[in-house]
């Protein structure tokens, strides 16, 4: 409960489709496109925080003028720190008369970042490390326009060692092994190509070199590149990228793994990985923002042509789930409703373990993106409160007595806010052995609400991964107001499986469910289940990924869901609790009656889209087995 999650990066694309005076005059600046990316990446910060990155670009320079600039941080605040950089570049100076700069010609001209095309990324590091070359974007450059390639993505690969070899295949020598190197060589090598066969075609005709790569960039088939790019791409991803000359696109998974939107009118493209943002920012309707479909690419010619391409055969979708639960912005329509949901679906089984007392519960929430599911789980209680009120009214026959009756109409659910993160508490700069009594004192909480010994207090969470924050802190606190029972009631089923594409929880040991499952095996007389699960792992490692099978669902077969929970519930309740605890888990099926056409749920089921999911989960049995502490994919 309240675990931080890393997760998945955020993308910024935007293309001006008329020319920076258009901009001056409709809008009052020719900086319309970069306030516009400014503000997009801001309302995105969640996405991530380990590095921020922004490349800009102008259209038609002539030969000797840099037309390609990019500012990246990997510092606290990265993003108003890349942008600080940027506009210090407007600061008027002595020898330049004030003017001057608000002149879009005159900056086009003259001033970096004054361009037409303008990537920005929020950058979560899942794999690297946390310097500035691992920033994205990322550029492959090249004397030739339409050879540069500058790229920026929320993606993940299972199979980066498979791209990476083929890379060496090829006769190329990358820089550095990771997924992100390997994508940009990967696309670079068939751009190339592409180069190639175009020149090759004009040359044949007579042309010469010169107006080839005028042709070049007009004929450039972004499609193609794309398609034949992607086809060992295994995992999650959205891609945005641009060429030098001024194309751009952006592509997504053929599952729809990772999100991305897009919107368009007569002066502006713009995508992003969430939808509510481009509606803030462009003042635009929900059904003016369209999802840009799995397998497909948006492609943006220079010339301002749009269009949305498949570039990979679209497979059943299995978009991530975890977005709906607790990533993405709640001010989406969609997400806000199935946040709702999902709560709402929780309502009949806590009104079970409660035994329908809601005169001696209290219902609150922990933490804050909790909330929603929170309202919720309300409402189905509510909606339970109308019918025992109707049946109640009828008992009460034709002449009520007005104390029973006021009794029946004012009964509502208790709620309260109960528990407050008032503080960032610093713990790293305590000893080890009081760390964990900093930890749980990180939430306070709101005393005298509860009655010493009478009340259930049901706390609802949106996800419960590893339960530390969950043992070490919030149980304890809430232990301390008194309440006869507490039940923490999560929104999310439990986590079971490693995910590979895109969200930091890729070690089986990190997860409660998990270890619950082992710790029953070996309770009930069962280690020879985790034994054969480990050398049938064990074996698979060196089959193709196509061939694997996902064992890691044996540890958990011979087990209820319920069963698990009471586990997790023991494992996580601290020593000298006093309240009774229990621990309640959204079941998949509502979760999928809740997220109808977003069901990614190898997270809690290990059924993956792609074959590399069922090697990540094998290899994480094994590293948990062997005792290796590292992500089970590269």
């Amino acid at each position: 409960m309240s675990d931080q999650i890393k997760h998945e990066c955020g993308i910024v694309l935007i293309r001006l489709l008329k020319p920076l005076q258009y901009y001056k005059d409709k809008y009052g600046s020719w900086r319309y496109g970069l306030d516009k990316l400014y503000l997009l990446m801001e309302k995105q910060h969640n996405r991530g925080q380990d590095g921020a990155g922004v490349v800009s670009l102008k259209l038609d320079q002539p030969s000797g003028m840099k037309y390609l600039f990019r500012e990246r941080s990997n510092q606290k605040n990265s993003i108003q720190e890349v942008f600080a950089n940027i506009y210090k570049n407007f600061e008027y100076e002595s020898d330049h008369r004030p003017d001057l700069f608000e002149d879009p010609e005159w900056a086009k001209t003259n001033l970096p970042f004054a361009g037409e095309l303008y990537m920005g990324h929020l950058r979560y590091g899942t794999f690297g490390n946390g310097s500035i070359e691992h920033v994205h974007p990322v550029m492959r450059e090249n004397n030739w326009r339409s050879r540069n390639l500058v790229l920026a993505g929320n993606f993940n690969l299972t199979n980066t060692d498979e791209i990476f070899i083929a890379l060496v295949e090829l006769g190329q020598h990358p820089k550095d092994y990771t997924d992100t190197v390997s994508i940009l060589e990967n696309v670079g090598h068939f751009l190339d190509e592409e180069n190639e066969l175009v020149f090759r075609k004009y040359k044949n005709e007579g042309y010469k070199n010169r107006e080839i790569s005028y042709l070049i960039e007009r004929d450039l088939d972004i499609r193609k590149i794309l398609e034949r790019s992607s086809k060992r791409w295994d995992g999650g991803y959205v891609i945005c990228g641009m060429l030098g000359h001024g194309d751009a696109f952006v592509t997504r998974d053929p599952h729809g793994i990772r999100p991305a939107f897009y919107y368009h009118n007569d002066e502006i493209v713009v995508v992003t990985s969430e939808r509510p943002v481009i509606q803030t920012a462009l003042n635009v309707r929900y059904t003016e923002v369209s999802e840009l479909k799995p397998g497909h690419a948006l492609i943006v010619k220079k010339d301002g042509s749009i269009s949305e391409e498949m570039v990979a055969v679209p497979q059943k979708r299995r978009s991530c789930s975890f977005e709906r639960i607790y990533f993405s912005r709640g001010s989406d329509r969609t997400i806000y409703l199935e946040r709702k949901e999902l709560g709402r679906l929780l309502a009949p089984k806590v009104l079970e373990k409660i035994d329908h007392n809601l005169k001696d519960t209290v219902f609150s929430y922990i933490p804050n993106t909790a909330e929603t599911a929170f309202y919720g789980m309300l409402e189905g209680i509510r909606g339970y409160l109308v019918k025992w009120r109707m049946e109640k009214v009828q008992e009460l026959c034709a002449n009520p007595d007005p104390q029973k009756l006021e009794e029946v109409l004012s009964l509502e659910p208790r709620v309260e806010k109960i528990a407050v993160k008032d503080v960032k508490m610093r713990t790293f700069i305590t000893a080890d052995t009081s760390r964990d009594d900093m930890v749980a004192h990180v939430y306070d909480v709101t005393y005298g609400i509860v009655r010493n010994n009478v009340d259930t207090l049901v706390i609802i969470d949106d996800s419960i991964v590893r339960g530390t924050t969950l043992k070490k802190s919030i149980l304890k606190i809430l232990d301390r107001l008194h309440p006869k029972k507490i039940i923490v009631v999560s929104s999310a089923p439990q986590i079971r499986y490693p995910d590979c594409y895109g969200i930091d929880m890729a070690k089986l040991g990190d997860f409660c469910a998990f270890t619950a499952a082992i710790s029953l095996l070996k309770e009930t007389g069962r280690q020879n289940i985790i034994d054969e699960v480990y050398e049938k792992c064990k074996a698979q490692q060196n089959l193709p990924k196509e061939e694997v099978v996902n064992y890691v669902k044996d540890i958990y077969r011979p087990f209820s869901d319920e069963e698990i929970s009471r586990k997790i519930t023991q494992m996580l309740t601290p020593e000298g609790t006093h309240a009774e605890v229990e621990i309640l888990f959204q079941t998949v099926e509502n979760l999928h009656k809740a997220c109808p056409n977003d069901n990614g749920d190898w997270y809690f089921t290990g059924d993956y889209p792609t074959p590399g999911g069922n090697k990540v989960a094998n290899n994480a049995f094994v590293n948990f087995m062997e005792g290796r502490n590292q992500r089970a994919y590269c």
